[in-house]
């Protein structure tokens, strides 16, 4: 079961708020301030043209502990909203004058996960065509057409050995070479289709020529400084088309040709212009940037020298991007003035009024999300559709061992993982999965051997299991 996707014209906050609640537990403020903001995109679009540019989005700035739901919460509700979505760390930034990457990659990514969504949506509306085309293709390495020369009797088409597919003797009297070819040929054919429908031929394989990809690898489009690497992309367009590739001979079976096949008449079919314009405007319209870890880019800079010389100036480079700047991609240019910025952080060594003053007042949403205690553990090992049990239970039952969880048993997992997280790090909900692998290791580890049992997690596994952990505090540090 997958969430629910509707769009936001049709859901208010209070909905959105219960779709959330599906997959994340508690920290209700920042649900209702996050379902506030996409319910105003979606009241901005019934605005009159004039009036809805001057409606910019209420960017937000969650504050709270690691491991407690502000980026689920961000990246389930880009979900829910069908909007592209894309998580940064502010950390990874530099200044500009500094080798590494600079702010403005954050909105090229965004833009090519935007392009990659609408693709994605309109290759499901000529997937079919696409797909009957290359099985034609398929179809004609299976069995070329038969070439006829004058004068000579030609051959009878052969299936080359395919199972299942015979031909059948003429017995009537024979016709003309031309005419007898082109009959035998035509059963054959249908008999082989009708075996490639039918995934006979999964595993032969078939020598096909594909249109060779020239140019820089993806991973270099986007590194360099400033504009220079949309300008960068766009040469790479501009010499691909100038200086076409020669195609490139591959033999691989049937199952895997036919998806490269696919995606080339796919590629052919789409008008990737249409696809383009409507990727720009949605990333403009309802584009999601999440910047994580804003609090490691907060803070004055004293002596002007040392590892975080780059602070202040990430947070100026970062500035006019947030309060809407243009910004040149590979696709055209991209306005950011109605991208809807939502900032995180733990701020456990500094607070949010040790940001510089203009990017503070770009965050006017400010929720704080609250810590994790042992009643939210539980109800997240019990309440998500794909909460930790659910997960596990699958998992297990793939080696057809039936895992039956208990209440007392999935208290004492909330519990050991509460005390954990006081007696060390509070690494939130994350401390969890640890948790859980360390009380299912040795299930899991002879799991092909249990095949057919179930297993009981109780209270008294689980403290079997983590009892002596959770005592000696050293080792814990090491083990969860």
């Amino acid at each position: 079961m997958e969430m629910q996707k509707t769009t936001l014209d049709g859901l208010t906050p209070r909905e959105i708020v219960r779709e959330l609640d599906k997959y994340i537990i508690g920290q209700n403020d920042a649900k209702r301030m996050v379902a506030i903001a996409l319910r105003n995109r979606a009241r901005r679009k019934r605005l009159s043209e004039d009036l809805r540019d001057e409606v910019s989005p209420k960017n937000i700035l969650m504050i709270g502990p690691t491991g407690v739901g502000k980026t689920e919460i961000s990246r389930r509700l880009s979900r829910l909203a069908g909007a592209p979505f894309l998580k940064v760390e502010a950390s990874k930034y530099t200044e500009v004058g500094y080798v590494g990457r600079d702010v403005e990659s954050m909105i090229r990514d965004l833009v090519e996960i935007g392009v990659k969504m609408v693709r994605d949506e309109r290759r499901a509306d000529v997937l079919e065509r696409a797909t009957e085309t290359a099985n034609v293709r398929l179809l004609d390495m299976l069995l070329p057409p038969p070439g006829l020369r004058l004068g000579k009797e030609p051959q009878p088409a052969q299936p080359f050995g395919f199972p299942g597919v015979q031909i059948q003797k003429e017995s009537e009297e024979p016709a003309p070479a031309n005419q007898m070819s082109e009959e035998r040929y035509a059963r054959t054919r249908e008999k082989l289709r009708q075996g490639l429908i039918n995934g006979a031929f999964e595993e032969r394989e078939v020598e096909f020529k594909i249109k060779a990809k020239g140019g820089m690898p993806g991973n270099v489009i986007g590194i360099g400084m400033g504009s220079e690497s949309a300008m960068m992309g766009q040469v790479q367009d501009m010499i691909e088309r100038m200086m076409p590739q020669e195609p490139k001979e591959k033999k691989l079976p049937i199952r895997h040709a036919r998806q490269i096949l696919v995606d080339e008449e796919v590629d052919r079919l789409l008008d990737m212009d249409k696809v383009v314009v409507e990727a720009l405007d949605r990333v403009q319209q309802s584009g999601i940037v999440f910047i994580d870890e804003i609090d490691k880019i907060a803070g004055r800079n004293i002596g002007g020298h040392g590892p975080d010389v780059s602070r202040e100036g990430v947070q100026r480079d970062i500035l006019p991007i947030i309060e809407g700047s243009t910004i040149a991609t590979k696709y055209g240019m991209v306005s950011t003035e109605h991208i809807l910025f939502i900032g995180s952080g733990a701020f456990h060594m500094t607070k949010p009024s040790d940001l510089i003053p203009e990017l503070q007042g770009r965050f006017p949403i400010r929720v704080e999300l609250t810590a994790l205690g042992k009643e939210e553990f539980r109800r997240i090992l019990k309440e998500p559709y794909n909460s930790l049990t659910r997960q596990y239970q699958a998992l297990l039952e793939t080696e057809d061992v039936k895992i039956t969880f208990t209440d007392d048993g999935i208290d004492q997992l909330a519990e050991c993982a509460s005390v954990v997280n006081q007696q060390t790090e509070n690494i939130g909900a994350r401390r969890l999965h640890t948790v859980m692998e360390k009380v299912f290791e040795e299930i899991s580890y002879n799991a092909p051997d249990l095949a057919g049992q179930e297993i009981v997690i109780d209270r008294d596994y689980v403290n079997q299991r983590l009892a002596d952990i959770v005592k000696d505090q050293d080792l814990s540090k090491f083990i969860l």
